[in-house]
């Protein structure tokens, strides 16, 4: 699409990705944008506007913000569909431990008010859906960039609700320009290992330096497809102002290129050993577990373990069923639009993001790590 001569509108533009993106844009385009933030009031809608100003001072001409929440009916009513050329929806709850209610709501029912919305934008030419790869739920095997069913069911209602979506996307909303963004596991900004948001994977390194978590859930061979927020950000934005609809990309690496389970757990512990305290606690590798093993100590541990243990177990669980599953995500789409694309060097990246998250004890960057 012709962004230098058309405004882009990003949902979730105060979120990881969405602001992100934005900054791609502001970076490298002419481009206006419209940035939409979730927010229950005119106060917190300020307050992320202004944080907003501050990171992007220097192009506040070419922005405007617009507030809004996906549980109302009409969240996009205060917006001008004329003119809008692009649109990426960032907007959603992330979380693996989110509710079935809350997921259909948001993730699902929210983003089909956007594709209404989008549907009445006379110059609209591109609209890009941010999923995920385990929109593919609990199929094994080769995982084609093409539509996904449910067959397989899902580890939890996230994934559920992205693939969800993106079926309603396919089914009800087709003629739209849409391409989709499944996106693999973002474990740190750059290849310096930066952390800025932390999701379900830094919070399972903390529990294994802890000692926490004793029992890990999956089988060592399984392959995790991990990334920079640099590199997806880099790769949703040349795919967005690319002319081809109608297309599926996975923003993930190869699967001779995925860092398998036990690698990981290895090169954390390298890293954490560099630790003298660690090293003091006398911390050993946890053991694999299979599936129904773990599912009865969450149950056992919930029950009648203390809060901390409990919470640790917990917050692993809503993803236990994906470790056990060996997928091959193919990125034909991806690699031809974007060509070559660096070796991505994820043993570096993973000990990278283990080093920073040690020195800052999981504080994000930015924060004051004492």
């Amino acid at each position: 699409m012709n962004a230098e001569s058309k405004t882009v509108l990003i949902t979730g533009g105060d979120g990881y990705l969405g602001s992100s993106l934005a900054a791609s844009y502001l970076e490298s385009t002419d481009a206006s944008l419209i940035l939409w933030l979730r927010a229950g009031g005119a106060e917190e809608f300020e307050n992320k506007k202004s944080a907003l100003q501050r990171r992007f001072a220097g192009h506040a001409s070419r922005l405007s913000y617009a507030a809004g929440d996906l549980l109302d009916d009409e969240p996009f009513r205060a917006l001008d569909p004329r003119g809008i050329g692009g649109i990426i929806h960032a907007a959603a709850v992330t979380r693996f431990n989110v509710d079935e209610t809350t997921a259909r709501a948001v993730n699902l029912e929210g983003a089909c008010k956007l594709f209404r919305f989008a549907t009445g934008c006379p110059s609209l030419e591109a609209f890009g859906l941010l999923s995920t790869v385990y929109a593919s739920g609990l199929a094994p095997g080769a995982i084609a960039e093409a539509p996904l069913d449910d067959g397989h069911g899902f580890s939890n209602f996230y994934e559920w609700s992205k693939w969800a979506s993106e079926a309603a996307l396919l089914k009800h909303f087709g003629d739209l320009p849409w391409r989709i963004f499944r996106v693999a596991t973002i474990i740190a900004d750059d290849e310096r290992g930066t952390v800025r948001q932390q999701n379900a994977f830094h919070n399972t390194l903390k529990l294994l330096y802890y000692g926490l978590l004793s029992v890990m859930p999956g089988l060592p061979e399984t392959p995790l497809y991990l990334l920079s927020g640099e590199f997806v950000s880099r790769a949703i934005f040349a795919l967005m102002r690319r002319p081809s609809n109608r297309v599926i990309y996975h923003v993930c690496h190869k699967r001779e290129e995925a860092l398998p389970l036990r690698d990981l757990v290895d090169i954390a512990f390298e890293v954490f050993s560099q630790s003298e305290d660690f090293r003091l606690r006398r911390i050993l590798k946890p053991l694999y577990a299979d599936l129904g093993s773990f599912e009865l100590l969450a149950d056992g541990v919930e029950k009648f373990s203390g809060a901390v243990v409990s919470q640790a177990v917990a917050s692993v669980a809503p993803f236990a069923r994906q470790l056990f599953i060996d997928k091959d995500l193919k990125n034909t789409n991806l690699t031809a639009a974007l060509g070559r694309y660096p070796d991505p060097e994820l043993r570096r990246l993973a000990a990278e993001t283990c080093r920073r998250l040690v020195e800052s004890r999981w504080k994000p960057h930015g924060h004051d790590a004492r």
